[in-house]
């Protein structure tokens, strides 16, 4: 579910006379309505000036609501779905893929957590570059100008053992089918995702979608500034992103992956960031953190659904 600004584009009545009415109900999301008394928000629209409009853009938002509605699935459509659908993704980091089973699952959200050069954005690049040369489209969010070419240009090369010519058509290849965008603000983050699923809803009536997989390198810088004090809505933002995260990523047959930086926790010892709230976001959290002086980096896990918490693994970054 998303932000009400986000869906005004393709919901006129949802405009920003609608959008300060409901600001000043504390109603910024469509999680607000879930939890908020209707009948007392329509009884002060009908006392407004533009009481028709509103309450037009109230039945609107009612209508989006009842449409995200999921239908019940039995045990054998569900099974039927994992072994069709929700494959895995090989992110060309070895131990990453082997302590993953496969790498990342499709369907799920996986989240990288770690200080900085604990090689984050390294993963997400060889992800990209991976799943862009096997498996499909990429899309990458760049929240902090960490998308680089010249480093994927690097990882594919490393890949690569035919002759020149060969290598720089496959080059092309892979680096045409990965689509990168710098986006410093969440509200543009909501307006993208929307324009995307709206997007792939279309790709789905017609002939498919090739999109595998989504990056967001980091989804902390995004999510951190609103946060804190004891306004409640960064956090109904929060959980807003995540939500839409996860729905793209089921009802598309998606991987998404995201980035987060650690916080001093108890005893000094290193802890995700955002809190409780958002830990219950991802289906895989994974820590990750160097061995200094090589290139060796650890993997463990924070969070799967089907692995032992603090299993762990090696891998290597080239540089």
């Amino acid at each position: 579910m998303g932000t009400l600004r986000s869906m005004e584009r393709e919901f006129p009545i949802i405009d920003d006379n609608f959008q300060r009415f409901c600001a000043s109900h504390g109603i910024f999301s469509l999680e607000d309505f879930l939890v908020h008394d209707l009948s007392k928000l329509a009884s002060f629209a009908e006392m407004d000036a533009a009481s028709v409009s509103l309450k037009q853009g109230i039945a609107q938002v009612m209508s989006i609501i009842d449409g995200l509605h999921q239908p019940w699935l039995n045990g054998i459509e569900l099974l039927d779905d994992a072994k069709l659908n929700k494959h895995f993704l090989a992110t060309g980091c070895e131990g990453i893929d082997q302590i993953l089973r496969g790498g990342l699952r499709m369907g799920q959200l996986t989240e990288l957590v770690g200080p900085s050069s604990s090689g984050k954005t390294q993963v997400c690049l060889c992800a990209a570059s991976h799943v862009a040369e096997y498996s499909g489209t990429t899309m990458f969010f760049d929240t902090g100008n960490s998308f680089s070419p010249e480093r994927i240009e690097r990882i594919i090369n490393r890949r690569s053992k035919s002759q020149f010519q060969a290598d720089q058509r496959r080059l092309v290849r892979v680096m045409s089918s990965i689509s990168s965008r710098s986006v410093f603000d969440l509200f543009e983050l909501f307006d993208m995702l929307g324009h995307l699923e709206n997007t792939l809803k279309n790709q789905v009536k017609d002939e498919g979608s090739n999109l595998r997989l989504i990056v967001i390198d980091s989804i902390s810088s995004l999510l951190a500034p609103i946060l804190g004090g004891i306004d409640a809505n960064g956090w109904s933002l929060m959980q807003s992103a995540g939500f839409l995260l996860k729905r793209l990523a089921d009802e598309h047959n998606l991987s998404v992956l995201v980035t987060n930086h650690t916080v001093g926790g108890e005893g000094g010892l290193p802890k995700p960031a955002l809190g409780e709230s958002w830990k219950s976001i991802p289906h895989v959290r994974l820590l990750l953190s160097p061995d200094y002086g090589n290139d060796m980096y650890n993997v463990s896990i924070l969070k799967h659904t089907s692995v032992a918490m603090g299993s762990s693994a090696k891998f290597v970054i080239h540089r």
